[in-house]
C-alpha cells in the first residue's frame, strides 16, 4: 500500500470535496480508524498500512456533501451495490483506490499475543512484528489476516477516479472463494442447524454487526427493535438469536459483498460472514451474479423474470 501517492491524491482531491474519509493512527500501535478531514494541513496524520482493515464506504450513505473515500478492492464492491441500489450518487463521490495484497485482523493478532499491551507493530516483508511487555513476537500476514483476504479476488479496487498505485492481479484461485460454505453444505442438516445454534447462540445482542454493515441502511427502523409491529422480542434466547441473524443474512441476499465488516464488529467471533456467504454461493449459482461487481448490473432478487435461464421451475414435476 503506497500511503505517499494516496496522501498526493487526497490533497489533490481537498479542494473539491467536502469531506475526506481516509485512516488514522488508533489507540494504540495495532489499531487504525477512520479519520474525517476537511483540512490539507491534516493529510499527513493518515495512515495506509494492513492495519487499516475498516470498509470506509459504508460512511458514505450518511454523507451530505461531495465525498473523496478511500477504497480497497473488497471496499470497492461496496460502493459498486451502493450505486446499484441509487443509495449514493456517482458524481458526488471521488474515489481513491488502492491496491491491496490483505489487511490485518487486529482480533487475530491481540489472541495471538495473548492480549498483551501492544508497544509496537511493525511490517517486515510478509510478517507484522509485534513489541509487547514480554518481547517481539514475528506473526506472519497470511496467519493473522481475515479470513476474507485468504480467497480475495479483488486485489485492484473495480471502480474508482484515481488508482494510488499500480494495478494488482487475483492471485487465489477462484474455487477457494466458498471452500469453507461448501464443507458446511456437506453436513447434515442435524449437524448444519447444531453449528448455527452454537455459533449464534453466543451472540449478545448488540447489533454490532448491523451497525457496521455498510448495506444496512434501515438500521432507524430495524426489524429487530422496531415495536409497531413487534416481530422480534428481546429475549436473549438461541431461537430469537438465531432468527435476528437470519433476517439480518435474507436481507442482504444478492447484496452482501463480503467485505466481513460483520465479523469485524462482532465482539464474540461469530463467522457471521459464512450465513452471508452461503446465501452468496446460491446466487451465484442460481443466477451467475456476484454482488458488487457491476454498476450496470441489478441484483436479481431486485427484478423479476418469468424464466430464469439457470431455473427450470417449468420442469419440476
Amino acid at each position: 500500500m503506497n500511503a505517499k501517492k494516496m496522501k498526493e491524491a487526497l490533497r489533490e482531491a481537498l479542494p473539491s470535496v467536502d469531506v475526506v474519509i481516509a485512516y488514522g493512527p488508533g489507540f494504540d500501535p495495532l489499531h487504525a480508524e477512520p479519520c474525517f478531514i476537511k483540512d490539507a494541513g491534516r493529510v499527513d496524520d493518515l495512515i495506509l498500512n494492513p492495519l487499516c482493515e475498516h470498509n470506509l464506504a459504508g460512511y458514505l450513505t450518511s454523507q451530505k456533501g461531495r465525498t473523496a473515500v478511500v477504497v480497497k478492492g473488497c471496499d470497492s464492491r461496496t460502493v459498486v451495490q451502493l450505486l446499484q441500489e441509487g443509495l449514493v450518487e456517482r458524481e458526488k463521490v471521488h474515489l481513491i483506490g488502492v491496491p491491496c495484497r490483505g489487511v490485518v485482523s487486529a482480533k487475530k493478532v491481540m489472541a495471538a499475543i495473548g492480549h498483551e499491551k501492544v508497544l509496537s507493530a511493525v511490517f517486515e516483508a510478509d510478517s507484522l512484528v509485534v513489541t509487547t511487555g514480554s518481547g517481539e513476537k514475528r506473526l506472519p500476514l497470511m496467519e493473522v489476516c481475515p479470513d476474507k483476504c485468504r480467497s480475495c479476488q479483488y486485489p485492484t479496487p473495480l471502480i474508482y477516479d484515481v488508482l494510488v498505485d499500480e494495478p494488482l492481479a487475483a492471485d487465489k484461485p477462484p474455487e477457494s472463494v466458498y471452500e469453507d460454505v461448501e464443507v458446511l453444505e456437506a453436513a447434515s442438516l442435524e449437524e448444519r442447524k447444531a453449528y448455527w445454534e452454537k455459533e449464534t447462540g453466543r451472540c449478545i445482542r448488540c447489533y454490532a454487526c448491523r451497525n457496521a454493515c455498510p448495506l444496512c441502511v434501515c438500521q432507524d427502523s430495524c426489524i429487530a427493535e422496531t415495536r409497531d409491529p413487534h416481530w422480534m422480542s428481546q429475549k436473549s434466547t438461541v431461537s430469537e438469536k438465531m432468527m435476528f441473524h437470519l433476517i439480518h443474512a435474507l436481507h442482504l441476499a444478492g447484496r452482501c459483498t463480503e467485505c466481513g465488516e460483520c465479523e469485524r464488529a462482532c465482539p464474540m467471533g461469530i463467522p457471521l460472514a459464512k450465513l452471508k456467504r452461503k446465501i452468496n454461493k446460491d446466487l451465484k449459482d442460481l443466477f451467475g451474479y456476484v454482488p458488487g461487481t457491476s454498476p450496470e448490473d441489478r441484483p436479481p432478487l431486485s427484478t423479476f423474470r418469468v424464466d430464469e435461464e439457470r431455473i427450470e421451475e417449468h420442469k419440476l414435476p
